[in-house]
């Protein structure tokens, strides 16, 4: 089992940049998928991006897709998410997620394959 906990949430303005940070314990981080995903008041979890467990790979969902940038060091095992021109629509809690499958052979966004979850940080972005 991972343990996963965020950080770098917090409030901002349209328009401005925040890096949210996810700092792994517990098993050989560089051999798994990490992922990204929210979920805004009274909506469900949805994805936002992953990186494969190489690094070599990355996925985005459209709406964030050109604004945000997932990456990651495995030196530290810690997976970060860059997050430029925010929108109030970004507004949500960030929660990190590992994949259970050691080096998947394809890049996965899919919820049900993260099995290790952190405790989300808030994002709230202002108009």
């Amino acid at each position: 089992q991972v343990q996963l906990v965020e950080s770098g949430g917090g409030l901002v303005q349209a328009g401005d940049s925040l890096r949210v940070s996810c700092a792994a314990s517990g098993r050989t981080f560089s051999s798994y998928t990490m992922g990204w995903f929210r979920q805004a008041p009274g909506k469900e979890r949805e994805f936002v991006a992953a990186i494969k467990w190489s690094g070599g790979s990355t996925n985005y969902a459209d709406s964030v897709k050109g604004r945000f940038t997932i990456s990651r060091d495995n030196a530290k095992n810690t997976v970060y998410l860059q997050m430029n021109s925010l929108k109030p629509d970004d507004t949500a809690v960030y929660y990190c997620a590992a994949d259970t499958q050691f080096q998947r052979t394809y890049l996965t966004v899919r919820p049900a394959d993260f099995g290790s979850w952190g405790q989300g940080t808030q994002v709230t972005v202002s108009s």
